[in-house]
């Protein structure tokens, strides 16, 4: 039997212990079975470790922003670089029109600079952004200039005519660019009533007066963009909103993607997953809320593409039988049965113990 553990983060372990656990259990119980295991990760929810275990490498610090506010994590391995920023002093998805991306556009150039040789492919987590400036602050981070400032957030942009993205264009050349964000950011949109200003301004109660300016501000950051080069049909295109950031390297042919698209594509999966018999993944609670998150999500995805069956091992399960089958779910295992709210952590050896009795149902 071939079988492809792809796991999200299991409580403390990452998707790669948790995958190697699981796989540890099935071999206990079907020592013949072929195994693969892929580690994967959602946008700012292990990502970065993900793609670091799956190309053995590590995830290191970035110099931090001038004031201390945000985080910058890189992976670098086989021409791939991978940037993550946080913020810690603003609230991802909340409204200050103010917030500016200057942080992830700096951490982006400083992990370009350190690099002699061009990586292939750029992977920008954008999940924790704070800022909702149509990602002119990164463009400024990059070496953008403009005749309004780009790093005020969309506050600033308003009235904005010239913009230089010459340094942005040598900088990036002709690498890959692709922009993580969650799965349900994709089809986020820059400007009107679905764009990220009224979702998060209706969100937070901002007067309509305020949300139809910063709109407005970003409306003539787009057509600035556009005039510099940019592709014109971008800041209408879903995904442009993702993050509040997404637009302005989007509209330079950045591609807007989820952490289980990008670790597919980078595990050359679509030939496994041809080969595969079953699909065994993972996450910490599998309830109705969140679904497991985007990680189950992306591998439900995969085994309905692929018509493989999906078995998911969980800390905790918190929906039915027939719930689960609507999600792409064959069938849920908790390691704690009991449908407490808090839970005791995972170990490495209640989910191979676990695992080892589900592989009993499939080694026949």
């Amino acid at each position: 039997m071939r079988v492809l553990v792809a796991s999200d983060r299991i409580g403390s372990l990452s998707s790669a212990d948790a995958g190697q656990a699981i796989a540890l259990g099935w071999r206990e119980t079907a020592p013949d079975a072929q195994l693969a295991v892929v580690p994967i990760g959602e946008a700012g929810e292990g990502l970065d470790q993900a793609v670091a275990d799956l190309l053995g490498a590590e995830v290191t610090l970035l110099p931090g922003d001038p004031d201390g506010s945000a985080v910058a994590s890189c992976v670098r391995a086989g021409g791939v670089l991978l940037v993550a920023v946080a913020d810690a002093t603003a609230d991802p998805g909340g409204w200050d029109p103010s917030a500016s991306s200057l942080a992830v556009g700096r951490a982006l150039a400083d992990a370009l600079d350190a690099d002699r040789t061009p990586p292939d492919r750029i992977v920008l987590d954008l999940s924790r952004s704070a800022a909702h400036d149509g990602g002119a602050g990164i463009l400024a981070g990059l070496g953008a200039t403009a005749d309004r400032p780009l790093d005020h957030g969309a506050a600033g942009l308003s009235g904005i005519g010239h913009l230089d993205l010459g340094p942005v264009r040598e900088r990036l050349g002709a690498t890959v660019v692709d922009l993580a964000v969650p799965a349900d950011e994709t089809g986020r949109h820059l400007l009107g009533l679905r764009g990220i200003t009224s979702l998060r301004g209706r969100d937070a109660d901002v007067d309509a007066a305020t949300m139809l300016a910063t709109d407005a501000a970003l409306e003539s950051f787009a057509a600035a963009l556009t005039r510099a080069g940019g592709d014109e049909a971008a800041a209408a295109a879903p995904g442009a909103g993702a993050g509040g950031v997404a637009y302005g390297l989007a509209a330079l042919g950045a591609r807007v993607r989820t952490g289980g698209d990008l670790v597919a594509e980078l595990a050359r999966l679509p030939q496994t997953l041809r080969a595969a018999d079953l699909i065994v993944t993972g996450c910490t609670t599998f309830d109705f809320a969140r679904r497991g998150g985007g990680v189950i999500a992306a591998v439900a995805d995969w085994g309905a593409e692929s018509m493989t069956p999906v078995v998911l091992l969980a800390g905790t399960v918190l929906i039915g039988a027939r719930e689960m089958r609507t999600l792409g779910i064959e069938a849920a295992h908790a390691v704690h049965p009991s449908p407490l709210a808090a839970q005791p952590d995972v170990t490495p050896g209640q989910l191979t113990a676990l695992s080892a009795r589900i592989a009993r149902s499939w080694a026949h």
